[in-house]
């Protein structure tokens, strides 16, 4: 059974972790395959938006230790620089808004892949752990560029050291979520949000997620230089004709996301 489940309904890939019995936790293979299912939805024209979730109880618990531990595997280098941080890169960089359904613990890696995206929908029960100090090892996969960006330094470093459990709650009133919703309706309306961009005009929120990628280190007057050019490139869109269009003639646009 592959341990990505890869799927497109509706211009939405669904891209499921998928070893439940290990809580999702990456080995190499599922590291690779994911990188894979990522770049087929970058390039596959039909796909509008993506949909990241976990099968069964976890979303993800992170790195699978055993082959972490194991003297014939790939090392922990070798790990975060060809498993994650490739993933990370290319959740960034695909220009497709990006959505994390939360479905359940979220430790280590997992937890900061799922902050990584553009939307990250939690279920009640959903919880965020910073584990990597509980055996000695440091955040990776962005958590430190990330997380004080989106909690505060002071909140983000307590919960690097300490290794605090977050409930979903907390998390989203910390600001390192959008929405918490009930578990036994989180794939439905996060599925749901999903659907929505995807039949909104990607190309500009391709270009909206370019502008905040920048916005993380430019300077007041760099960025909004280059959001004079980014709408200047978006104004030339369909989309944008079909919007003002469609506002002018008082109907439902139909986006191309072109």
């Amino acid at each position: 059974m592959s341990s990505i489940l890869y799927s497109l309904n509706n211009a939405v890939v669904h891209i499921k972790l998928n070893r439940p019995d290990k809580f999702n936790s990456f080995n190499r293979e599922m590291a690779l395959a994911m990188q894979d299912a990522l770049k087929n939805a970058e390039t596959d024209k039909n796909v509008r938006a993506i949909y990241i979730t976990g099968e069964g109880k976890a979303f993800c618990a992170g790195q699978d230790l055993s082959e972490a531990i194991n003297p014939d595997g790939p090392g922990i280098q070798k790990i975060v620089r060809e498993h994650y941080n490739p993933i990370v890169m290319l959740i960034r960089q695909i220009e497709k808004p990006i959505i994390c359904g939360v479905n359940g613990v979220a430790a280590g890696a997992g937890a900061n892949i799922a902050l990584a995206c553009d939307v990250v929908i939690a279920a009640k029960s959903a919880s965020f752990i910073q584990a990597f100090s509980k055996i000695g090892l440091i955040p990776d996969s962005a958590g430190t560029f990330f997380l004080p960006r989106l909690i505060g330094f002071q909140r983000a470093s307590a919960l690097m050291m300490l290794g605090d459990k977050v409930n979903a709650d907390d998390a989203l009133q910390m600001g390192m979520l959008y929405k918490v919703i009930a578990d036994e309706q989180l794939q439905e309306e996060a599925i749901k949000v999903a659907e929505t961009l995807a039949q909104m005009p990607t190309k500009a929120i391709g270009l909206t997620k370019r502008l905040l990628n920048e916005s993380l280190q430019n300077n007041l007057e760099t960025q909004i230089n280059r959001e004079e050019i980014m709408q200047a490139e978006a104004g030339q869109t369909y989309d944008y004709n079909e919007g003002v269009n469609a506002f002018l003639e008082k109907r439902k646009p139909v986006f191309k996301g072109e």
